[in-house]
């Protein structure tokens, strides 16, 4: 891999950024000073420092999104911007999201190149919890709560697993669920013959959105975050 692309990869610089780098002999590869940014490097044993600083290789990267309305949780789309489009970052191209968020859903979305990571935590085996929060077009009952607790038929094969629902201050629901069927928290309150007027996704596993996020605006996860969030995609 050349020298300049390693940077970038590891969010360094820009490409001119890290090539300026480089040619002012910040950037060392095993204690050498490299002036060529094109410069091959093994990703895997070589050491690399730039500005001081050891760059340690991610092969993997992981961001979360608070993904706004009107955006479609894909990689390509030909009649409307996707969740992939409003990250820019190096790694763009082989980014693509954890699961999907209908076009006019908002909240926490996993965007990664980990396939491995997204399979273990999308597999209905795992059980991993995602939790909505849902303005309903009219108040929900105690009845209400218990049969979205229980389970419920919502035209499927077999009903909804069980959930955990509560009622916050302002009547607004929070429904946590582990199975990913198509438009399943909708049909859900349809069944209890209601309506979703707006819904976020506000965890997913063990993280939760972060409120310092505004809609379309994105981070990449902590070190501390990547690893419960692969604990959570390995249990059964």
């Amino acid at each position: 891999m050349r020298l300049d692309k390693f940077l970038c990869d590891n969010n360094i610089g820009t490409r001119s950024q890290v090539k300026e780098y480089i040619k002012k002999g910040q950037v060392t590869v095993n204690d050498q000073i490299i002036k060529k940014p094109e410069t091959k490097v093994n990703e895997e044993t070589d050491t690399v420092v730039c500005q001081g600083q050891p760059i340690h290789y991610r092969k993997y990267v992981y961001y979360m999104l608070n993904k706004p309305e009107g955006v479609v949780s894909a990689t390509n789309d030909n009649t409307a911007p996707t969740v992939v489009s409003l990250l820019t970052v190096p790694e763009q191209k082989d980014l693509f999201p954890v699961g999907r968020l209908d076009k006019d859903t908002t909240g926490l979305l996993l965007l990664t190149n980990d396939g491995a990571l997204a399979h273990d935590l999308l597999s209905p085996k795992k059980h991993v919890d995602k939790t909505y929060l849902v303005k309903p077009e009219k108040p929900l009952s105690a009845e209400d709560i218990h049969r979205l607790e229980n389970g419920l038929d919502i035209g499927d094969e077999k009903p909804t697993a069980p959930s955990k629902a509560r009622l916050t201050e302002n009547g607004d629901l929070l429904l946590t669920i582990h199975e990913g069927r198509f438009h399943q928290v909708k049909r859900m309150l349809q069944a209890v013959d209601n309506q979703v007027l707006t819904l976020e996704r506000v965890s997913f596993g063990p993280l939760s959105l972060d409120l310092s996020l505004q809609r379309g605006e994105y981070r990449a996860l902590t070190e501390e975050e990547i690893e419960v969030l692969s604990g959570s995609g390995k249990k059964s």
